[in-house]
């Protein structure tokens, strides 16, 4: 029997506690350490070592084209991990940074094929919380970490939620509590011109703009560009994402539910107003997220509780199609699908 993956809990802002420094050893080895961020918890382990990093695609069932986000605990070591540091990445760096915006720029030799999926570009942040920094400031290298998932399931904002899907498959899990944003980091690439975001994230279009002083194209006009390329230029852009286990379809606001057999325990999650046309509804759970700040703390929470209740089905009633929706929108997109249309009548014989 594969033994237990040990849980360590830890205060968010502990730079010197006994399980950080265990932590640290376990990345100093090439172990495998899932770790808190202020987006999802994510699974790392030393960016500059190949052997290593392998061992996240193995746990995770990750496929190797899918680049990871390299994590730095500040800018120093950010800029190590890149080639070319031009002045909007120090410019966003200094007002965004320890924060949920990752940089692609051109790859230094620090960082193996590996992490990139062969690509000549990386993405690299600095995570807002104490403790991840602190654990990467212990190792003295960077940490490649996607979300601490099993591929394209619902992304962990618990420790509990890493346990579920990757007991037994990795060293340690630090636990600090629920993080604080709860939907993974906006990727702007930089390589670009003008920059791009490739993953919506908690910052938007507007914010990078205006304080670039140029404009920054929205992850919906990055849709022109082919799926395999977007796919691979960023993390989190696979067809099928964030994902629950039980069947979930999506529905627009205004349009009706399908028709759903008696017997179907139904969990139901409805973003922004209220939505008269799911009245006729009566599901075992409702989770209900009025607005965008909250949906996006509590999303992936909402997906593991209503994976979690024993219903057959999940139904999500997804929120207006506006900016302030944008990341939000994404997730669900990728993570549920559309109602299959009732077949037609056959003609009487």
């Amino acid at each position: 029997m594969t033994p237990a993956t040990p849980i360590r809990s830890i205060a968010p802002d502990d730079p010197d506690a006994p399980a950080l420094i265990e932590a640290a050893a376990m990345l100093r080895a090439g172990g495998l350490v899932a770790f808190p961020t202020e987006t999802v918890y994510g699974l790392g382990a030393d960016a500059t070592n190949p052997e290593a990093v392998a061992r996240i695609f193995l746990a995770k069932g990750r496929p190797s084209t899918n680049p990871l986000i390299v994590h730095a605990d500040g800018p120093d070591l950010a800029r190590r991990c890149v080639s070319v540091w031009p002045e909007a990445a120090e410019t966003l760096a200094r007002h965004f940074w320890p924060g949920p915006l990752t940089l692609v720029l051109p790859r230094s030799p620090l960082i193996p094929d590996i992490v990139t999926g062969g690509r000549d570009t990386v993405g690299v942040r600095v995570p807002d919380v104490g403790v991840a920094r602190a654990l990467i400031e212990r190792v003295g290298r960077p940490l490649a970490a996607p979300s601490a998932n099993r591929s394209n399931r619902i992304s962990p904002t618990r420790a509990e939620h890493v346990s579920r899907d990757l007991d037994g498959r990795i060293d340690l899990i630090l636990d600090a509590g629920p993080t604080a944003v709860g939907l993974e980091s906006t990727v702007l690439d930089l390589t670009s011109k003008p920059p791009r975001i490739l993953r919506p994230g908690p910052i938007d279009a507007d914010q990078l703009a205006a304080v670039l002083g140029v404009p920054v194209l929205s992850s919906v006009s990055s849709e022109s560009l082919p799926l395999a390329d977007r796919a691979a230029a960023s993390p989190g852009l696979m067809a099928i994402h964030y994902a629950p286990r039980t069947p979930a379809i999506r529905l627009e606001p205004g349009s009706p539910p399908p028709a759903i057999p008696a017997e179907t325990s139904v969990a139901l999650i409805v973003f922004g107003p209220l939505a008269p046309e799911l009245g006729s509804l009566r599901p075992s759970l409702r989770i209900d997220l009025p607005d965008p700040a909250r949906a996006s703390r509590t999303l992936y929470d909402s997906l593991h509780c209503c994976d979690a209740s024993g219903a057959s089905l999940i139904i999500v009633r997804m929120p207006p199609d506006h900016p302030s929706w944008a990341a939000v929108r994404d997730r669900l997109q990728r993570a549920t699908t559309v109602p299959e249309p009732p077949l037609p009548a056959r003609p009487l014989t």
